[in-house]
């Protein structure tokens, strides 16, 4: 009977194979991030209550916790190389004040005083430090994806904040290095071990950058050669985890490896669609982490020390805001930035898992207080989003205008310009022409060859495939006046048209088709116009044959002009009979339809006739000598 049960339902089979967790860390996602989101709190809070919910501290659902923890890890990875496509090593020298000013000096100065107060308290001196040192570092992964969420990355206060985190991440590398020396018997010791670690880190960093810079833009171009996306992403994923990796064995941390390669990347023709490609990993990869974060919750720890916990977790939030918000100050950052770098800033850091971890292994700590401190590392997390409200609510009134974004050149974004999406011979003239005028574009192209001859020519051209619309929102396709698809292959244009038309509604849509039949289609799909490509070269042609046999030029201006509307009001009318169209193109006027408009129509008919008329009287000279060179007019 036994057996008959388990054919019908057997939950043990899952057993061993990772899927019940997978199945538990997905149904808890969907359930309280949404739930989060609806109630307007930061989906980052539902990550975290997911994972309290379901971890060892609470239901148990999970069972391999440690496993997972290492899984989560590349979700910080994935966010460092995403921030890294958004920056450039230009920018980066631009921010260097705030990174190596504000970010040494709240790394320094937040440590120090922590350490103090550890030693207050009654600590000894290697536990001050690791845990000052450690709790002065924030959360990367947190901060970003709030300054997402809100909208507030490219701002001052986002730009501070992001100084400061990077700046923290290069600090892991000493912390990481003193905590097994802090029982070492001499303080030469742990000099020494310092000096060496940070030329090696230096030397490491400096191979990786250059052998990058040679190697990656011709390894990208060859894989886009291939025309496979499966490939172009696998070789994205590679340059992540290779990069990751090599900082990781220098002693550096993966995450740090992955911001030099989406640094090396962004300066590419290619950083658009990589990070399209990576959007995916990133996200699951992240909220995965926000949920293991929450699963080092102990509740019960925080029950029987109710009163020790709070007071940290006040303590450490209140000493890491008065000093940032004094560094911020000093650095010039305004009093309503600083406030607000104070505010995202005032957490703990993921790092503090690895590091105090670290220091139990080396017998510097022991498991109680790292268990405390854990809790109040993630207790803190959940707790900036509250603190961000409260700073929103007491400076609404005061004046911001101050934090606006920062301008184009700056932080790298795009604002009433014309994307091109087909960057041919076609769309190189278009661009030219919006150019001229001081129209910004924005080009995108598919031909791997083409965008590195065009870049290499100092067009703005990126690879990048414009039927997406992540890649199309990577080019501001949200605040772009319009987009002009010049795609020479594509399987349905009108398909994409209707695409685009719903995912960006207010955006104005030109587009070039092969033939009238598919410039009605894309009309009627949504785009303002569509212009057959021969229709124009056509009439063009035909004007200067008329200018060469002698017709006026106000005549030929008014028969090309006919002809144009007579093809934009078949196009219109929505012609779909052979026999009707063709009668149009002999500028034959029928009357099947009385109440169809047909005046373009009969006025290309009554331009012919002037034509013919003048033709008859005045027929034109011969030009003395034949054609010369100077008489042959070019066509575009």
């Amino acid at each position: 009977m036994d057996d008959i049960a388990k054919l019908i339902w057997n939950p043990d089979a899952m057993h061993g194979t990772g899927t019940a967790d997978v199945l538990v860390f997905l149904v808890a996602a969907v359930l309280f991030a949404p739930l989060f989101r609806r109630l307007r709190f930061s989906q980052v809070l539902g990550y975290l209550a997911a994972g309290a919910l379901i971890g060892p501290f609470g239901l148990g659902l999970v069972g391999d916790v440690e496993g997972t923890r290492h899984l989560a890890e590349f979700g910080v990875v994935f966010l460092l190389f995403a921030i890294g496509l958004e920056l450039s090593f230009e920018r980066l020298r631009v921010m260097r004040r705030l990174v190596f000013g504000l970010g040494t000096a709240q790394v320094l100065v937040t440590g120090a005083v922590l350490a103090g107060i550890g030693v207050g308290v009654g600590l000894d001196l290697p536990s001050a430090i690791v845990i000052g040192g450690t709790l002065a570092l924030s959360s990367t992964a947190f901060v970003v994806q709030l300054l997402q969420e809100r909208g507030e990355f490219a701002t001052h206060h986002g730009r501070g904040a992001f100084a400061t985190l990077l700046f923290q991440d290069l600090a892991v590398v000493p912390l990481l290095v003193i905590v097994p020396l802090l029982n070492a018997p001499s303080e030469g010791a742990i000099a020494l071990s310092l000096v060496i670690a940070m030329l090696k880190a230096a030397v490491a960093l400096v191979v990786i950058v250059l052998i990058g810079r040679l190697l990656l833009r011709p390894l990208y171009r060859l894989m886009a050669s291939v025309g496979s996306r499966e490939i172009f992403t696998a070789l994205t994923l590679l340059v992540v985890l290779g990069i990751g990796s090599a900082t990781q064995m220098a002693g550096l941390s993966m995450a740090l490896g992955a911001f030099l390669a989406g640094l090396l990347i962004s300066e590419s023709e290619f950083r658009h669609q990589v990070e399209a490609d990576i959007e995916p990993f990133r996200a699951i990869l992240l909220g995965l982490f926000f949920m293991t974060v929450g699963m080092s919750v102990n509740l019960g720890l925080a029950f029987d020390y109710m009163g020790t916990v709070l007071l940290l977790i006040g303590g450490l939030i209140a000493v890491k805001m008065l000093v940032l918000f004094g560094l911020a100050l000093l650095f010039r950052q305004g009093v309503l930035a600083s406030l607000r770098i104070a505010a995202l800033l005032c957490q703990g850091g993921e790092f503090a898992f690895v590091i105090f971890g670290v220091a139990v292994g080396a017998g510097v700590l022991d498991t109680l207080t790292v268990q405390m401190l854990f809790l109040v590392v993630s207790v803190s997390m959940a707790l900036t989003p509250l603190v961000m409200l409260v700073v929103d609510r007491l400076t609404r009134h005061m004046d911001n205008s101050h934090l606006d974004e920062l301008g184009p050149d700056e932080c790298g974004t795009l604002e009433n310009h014309v994307i091109i999406a087909g960057y041919g011979r076609f769309g190189r003239i278009i661009a030219r022409l919006l150019e001229a005028q001081g129209i910004t574009v924005a080009m995108l192209d598919m031909d791997a060859a083409n965008v590195a001859e065009n870049r290499a020519a100092g067009r703005p051209v990126y690879y990048g495939d414009a039927g997406r619309p992540d890649i199309l929102r990577l080019v501001g396709a949200e605040k772009a006046m319009g987009i002009v698809l010049t795609l020479d292959r594509h399987k349905n244009l009108a398909t994409l048209v209707g695409q685009l038309r719903e995912d960006f509604p207010n955006l104005t849509i030109f587009a070039r088709s092969p033939d009238a039949q598919t410039t009605r289609e894309l009309e009627a799909a949504g785009a303002y116009v569509a212009v057959p490509e021969l229709l124009e070269a056509s009439l063009q042609l035909g004007a200067e044959v008329l200018a060469k046999i002698g017709v006026p030029e106000t005549e030929i201006e008014s028969l090309v002009d006919a002809f144009r509307h007579v093809d934009s009001g078949r196009r219109r009318m929505g012609h779909a009979d052979a026999q009707t169209d063709a009668q149009a193109d002999a500028g034959i006027a029928q009357e099947t339809e009385p109440q169809r408009p047909v005046d373009p129509v009969v006025a290309a008919c009554e331009a012919l006739d002037r034509v013919d008329e003048l033709r008859l009287a005045e027929p034109p000279a011969e030009p003395p000598g034949g054609d010369t060179g100077d008489e042959k007019r070019a066509v575009a």
